[in-house]
């Protein structure tokens, strides 16, 4: 019995073994975003394909921007809401990021109580706890693939992951990073969420706007929608001033 138990063990990692290297041989050469902006990425097609699906005219505003001119502040308050450890990581970094939400959920409930909140329709989205997902797997589930729970996903995931920290500068990740994420219905990126909430360039941000900006990233367009749930938008921007002079940034150039 512990043979064929043994037996159908070593089949299913071979069979895991090559579905993942197959995966690899077929998925996106991510070498081409060291010098190349995506025309477009997973997520935003995935946009115009449910507007298209409700009868709506597809809304995109996005305007690509070096990250020479994006807010060092605004970079500062997106790693410490995101991936604290951005800097030092090469891709995933579970452990620490869990264990920094965890006291940063404290934070959040402690405010919520004080403020005699109760969030309990929202069961699973509290204020800052979040996934053990860094910056750059947020990137690479946002470029190329869609938001399928599954662990074939995952796993591709993992691979362009792993294939992009290789490939790209720390400093360009998050440019890349910055210029893709949706900021709300249509808008694409710092600069257009910028204009869009504070009417000035992303360049010009300041330490509270740009904590504004991170505590939305999660879900923009619902729960941390400040026109829908101001009140944790602030609670979370709160949180990120706080964590903001300990993060590490990225250095070098690229």
């Amino acid at each position: 019995m512990l043979r064929v138990i043994r037996y159908f063990v070593y089949a299913f990692c071979g069979i895991l073994l090559g579905g993942l290297i197959f995966e690899a041989a077929t998925l996106p050469r991510v070498s081409t975003l060291a010098t190349e902006n995506p025309a477009t990425t997973s997520m935003i097609e995935t946009r115009i394909r449910e507007a298209e699906r409700n009868g709506q005219q597809p809304k995109r505003v996005q305007i690509w921007v070096s990250l020479d001119k994006i807010s060092p502040q605004l970079q500062r308050a997106v790693i410490a809401g995101e991936d604290t450890n951005f800097a030092t990581h090469h891709g995933f970094d579970y452990e620490a990021i869990q264990r920094a939400w965890d006291q940063a959920q404290k934070d959040a409930d402690k405010e919520a109580k004080q403020e005699g909140e109760n969030d309990s329709w929202l069961p699973n989205m509290p204020d800052f706890k979040r996934g053990a997902s860094t910056i750059s797997q947020q990137l690479a589930k946002n470029l190329y693939l869609s938001s399928e729970r599954s662990f074939m996903r995952k796993g591709q995931e993992a691979i362009i992951t792993y294939f992009m920290e290789r490939s790209l500068t720390k400093r360009r990740i998050l440019e890349l990073y910055l210029n893709v994420i949706e900021w709300g219905d249509g808008i694409y990126g710092a600069e257009a969420a910028s204009q869009y909430y504070f009417h000035k360039p992303a360049a010009a941000l300041n330490q509270r706007e740009a904590a504004f900006l991170s505590a939305m990233i999660p879900n923009p367009r619902t729960v941390f929608n400040p026109q829908v749930n101001p009140k944790r938008v602030a609670r979370r921007q709160r949180i990120i001033l706080k964590l903001m002079p300990s993060v590490k940034m990225p250095q070098g150039t690229g």
